[in-house]
């Protein structure tokens, strides 16, 4: 296996050095802060509270929670937009050009590959653009024309092949002109793919990737076998030392996304989601549940080595890795245990996620914990907490047991890690008094 892993390493790390796939993850980034804003936002106008409704009605009028909503419109509803441009502008950022003019031509890509009309009794009005697909089904969309821009526009730039203009002119003005040429082309070729899939397909891009390639992914994530694969690909990875959550969440994050987004259009239109009909059950928040105290699940070992370690090493480690492992930060446990290279510890990093990913998935599909919405929270935010904050008490009390299977799955690795720190550290006390003799 190491030597099988060693080969295979180099070519890991040459993927997740890629510009698109550091744009993928560093543009979806970016969009974090909307989609919290709008998890608060979406929060507060349906806490899960009796009686919670008719209280803000008599204090603010029957229609207090437009405002509320108007405020995950600006967030959610538009995500595609915010993550083009954050793409195309990361895209340019990895050859330190300047990204912005990247984005807006990423932006004016999405809009002209759109659907732009909209049929009422057989009448098509024009000029109108809907946001369900410049929200969550058109995020495969924003992924391309983000990429499409970036790549064009880096290629005009390095070859020098813009406007230029003297010295003297502001550099916002000369930035201005020299977007030109290869805003004329980006926009172009946005155009030509718009009139070659309308004229074969009748529909938009965006529509037809959707039906292509943005729902058929949706699906596959959106099965056991899909999740239990991505799941054990972050642990390996992370095993070899790289950043799975990295490479493996860079890529899934948008069709996570979009199956959030999918569940709160169903609840926005005022119905209940059910699995097996309208509810998809991998969504961004269930990723919280198999990785709580970080990849791995290693909230288990965090607490093994805090509450029962008998070596000066481990002891010391479970001190220092208790704080980071509440809010999912499990690098000390990683690298200091450690985790990378150490046969040990392979089946536990696996095994322990894998479990607390089956318990998830079937708590929601037979019933026992409630799809979730459009509420998210940072992967930072405390076990438990996240889960009360997301999907009630009922997930609440599901993570809790997640948190007692992993320390029952680490238990017995962690006591031969432990042994194996106690005897070297015993040898290295005879040493020393064999020194002194």
């Amino acid at each position: 296996m190491q030597g099988m892993l060693n080969k295979l390493i180099p070519y890991v790390v040459k993927f997740s050095n890629l510009k698109v796939v550091k744009a993928l993850k560093n543009g979806f980034i970016r969009t974090v802060p909307l989609t919290l804003i709008g998890s608060i936002f979406l929060l507060l106008a349906n806490l899960p509270i009796n009686g919670y409704p008719e209280f803000m009605a008599s204090i603010f009028g029957k229609h207090w929670i437009d405002p509320l909503l108007q405020v995950v419109v600006g967030t959610f509803n538009i995500l595609a937009v915010y993550a083009t441009f954050a793409i195309a502008y990361e895209y340019c950022k990895e050859d330190n050009i300047d990204g912005v003019s990247a984005g807006f031509f990423a932006i004016a890509g999405l809009i002209i590959m759109n659907k732009t009309t909209l049929e009422v009794d057989k009448a098509l009005i024009p000029n109108i653009l809907q946001t369900d697909w410049i929200g969550g089904k058109g995020l495969i969309a924003a992924v391309f024309c983000g990429l499409i821009s970036g790549i064009l526009y880096t290629w005009f730039i390095k070859k020098d092949i813009r406007i230029k203009m003297p010295e003297t002119v502001p550099p916002a003005v000369a930035n201005s002109f020299s977007a030109l040429i290869p805003g004329v082309v980006i926009l172009t070729v946005f155009m030509g793919i718009h009139i070659i899939i309308f004229s074969t397909t009748g529909l938009s891009v965006v529509e037809a990737i959707y039906m292509g390639l943005q729902k058929p992914l949706q699906s596959l994530s959106d099965t056991l076998p899909g999740i239990i694969l991505i799941t054990v690909l972050i642990s390996v990875f992370w095993w070899c030392g790289i950043h799975g959550d990295a490479i493996i969440m860079g890529i899934m994050t948008p069709i996570f996304t979009s199956n959030m987004l999918d569940n709160k259009a169903v609840l926005d239109a005022g119905h209940a989601l059910v699995v097996g009909e309208n509810a998809k059950i991998i969504t961004e928040q269930f990723t919280l549940f198999l990785k709580a105290g970080g990849a791995g699940a290693t909230i288990g070992l965090a607490i093994c080595m805090f509450l029962f370690a008998k070596s000066k090493q481990m002891k010391q480690l479970g001190k220092l890795a208790a704080g980071p492992a509440i809010f999912n930060i499990n690098e000390p446990l990683i690298f200091g245990t450690p985790i990378i290279y150490n046969p040990v510890m392979l089946i536990p990093f696996i095994l322990a996620p894998v479990v607390c990913v089956l318990i998830a998935y079937f708590s929601i599909y037979f019933g026992l914990v409630p799809p979730f919405g459009g509420v998210t929270v940072p992967w930072t935010m405390p076990t438990i907490i996240s889960g009360f904050i997301f999907g009630g008490w009922q997930a609440a009390l599901l993570q809790l047991v997640l948190v007692i299977v992993s320390v029952v799955i680490y238990y017995p690795f962690f006591k031969v890690a432990d042994k194996m720190a106690c005897d070297q550290e015993n040898a290295q006390e005879d040493k020393e008094i064999a020194k002194t003799v």
